[in-house]
C-alpha cells in the first residue's frame, strides 16, 4: 500500500468531494432555461467569456498548454524564480475559486472569498485551506474547459494524459521533479495530505527531518472532473455521477496496490477506469 490505510481515506475523500463539488459547479452554469432541442447553453462566468475554440481540435490546444506550462513552471523552479511562480499560482486559484464559488453565491462575495483564500493558501498555507480550496478549484476551471469538449475528444484526451503522465513519471520523471519544486515552495497544485496534518516548513521528505506526505496532483483531479463534466452535457447528469466513481476505484486501485517507496503516475489508472465507467453508461442506454 501507497499510504497508511487512514492516510489513503481521507485522499481519496477528497477525490470524491471535488468530483462531485465541481459536478455541483458545472450544473449551475447550465442554463437550463436556455438549453433546447439537445443543444446545452452555458451561463457567462465572471471572468469574461470563454475561449474560442473548435471541439474537433480541443485536445491538441488542451496538450500543448499543458506542455508549454510545465515546462514555464520547471524553468521557473528551477532558475529560483519561486516569487513569479507564486504570484502566478495565487492568481489562478483565485479565478478558479471566484467562478466556482459564483455558481452558489452572489459573485461580489464569490470574488471576496475567493481572493482571501487564495491569498492566505500561498503566504499562511495549512492543511485545511490547502485541500479545502483544492476541493472547489477544479469545479472553477471545469467551468472554462467543459463547453469547449465533446465525449470523442475528451476521451481522446484522457488517452494521450495517461501516456504523458506514464512517460513523465516513469521516463523523463520530470512530474517528480515538479512536485518537488512545487513541495519545497510551499504552492502546490493538488491535495497535500501530511501524515501530521501540517504542512511542511522545509524539505520534501520522508526521513524523521522532514514530514512524511500523501500527495495527488490537480491534473489528477481536474481531467475526470473535466470528463464527468461534458458527459453530463451531451448525456445527462446521472451519467455523469457514473464517473467520479470509476475514477475512484482507479485511484484507489493505484494506492492500494503500489510501493510506498516508489513513484506512479495516476492518470493512466484514472483514465482507464473512467474510460469503462463510459463503456458501462453506453451499455445502460442500449439495454434500455
Amino acid at each position: 500500500m501507497k499510504h497508511s490505510l487512514q492516510v489513503t481515506l481521507i485522499l481519496l475523500t477528497f477525490f470524491l468531494l471535488a468530483q462531485m463539488i465541481g459536478l455541483g459547479v458545472i450544473y449551475n452554469y447550465i442554463d437550463h432555461g436556455q438549453s433546447m432541442n439537445g443543444e446545452t447553453i452555458f451561463k457567462d462566468l465572471p471572468i469574461g467569456e470563454r475561449p474560442e475554440i473548435q471541439n474537433n481540435y480541443s485536445y491538441i490546444y488542451a496538450i500543448v498548454a499543458i506542455g508549454l506550462g510545465t515546462m514555464f513552471v520547471l524553468f521557473l523552479l528551477r532558475h529560483k524564480l519561486t516569487w513569479v511562480w507564486r504570484i502566478w499560482f495565487l492568481m489562478a486559484i483565485a479565478l478558479a475559486l471566484i467562478i466556482s464559488f459564483t455558481a452558489f453565491i452572489p459573485a461580489i462575495i464569490a470574488t471576496v472569498l475567493g481572493i482571501t483564500l487564495a491569498v492566505w493558501r500561498i503566504f499562511k498555507p495549512n492543511f485545511w485551506v490547502q485541500n479545502l480550496t483544492e476541493l472547489f478549484i477544479y469545479g472553477g476551471l471545469a467551468a472554462i474547459f467543459v463547453p469547449l469538449f465533446s465525449v470523442v475528444t475528451v476521451s481522446i484526451l484522457m488517452v494521450i494524459i495517461a501516456f504523458y503522465d506514464a512517460y513523465a513519471v516513469w521516463k523523463s520523471k520530470h512530474m517528480i521533479t515538479l512536485a518537488k519544486e512545487q513541495t519545497k515552495a510551499k504552492v502546490f497544485a493538488g491535495l497535500y495530505i501530511p501524515y501530521t496534518m501540517k504542512l511542511p516548513s522545509g524539505k520534501h521528505s520522508r526521513s524523521k527531518k522532514g514530514v512524511k506526505t500523501a500527495i495527488l496532483g490537480g491534473g489528477d483531479i481536474g481531467f475526470p472532473l473535466i470528463f464527468a463534466g461534458v458527459i453530463m452535457v451531451e448525456m445527462g447528469v446521472w451519467q455523469s455521477m457514473i464517473i467520479p466513481f470509476f475514477a475512484l476505484a482507479g485511484l484507489a486501485f493505484l494506492l492500494l496496490r503500489s510501493d510506498e517507496k516508489k513513484f506512479y503516475p495516476a492518470m493512466p489508472f484514472i483514465s482507464t477506469a473512467c474510460l469503462l465507467g463510459l463503456g458501462l453508461i453506453y451499455l445502460i442506454q442500449y439495454l434500455s
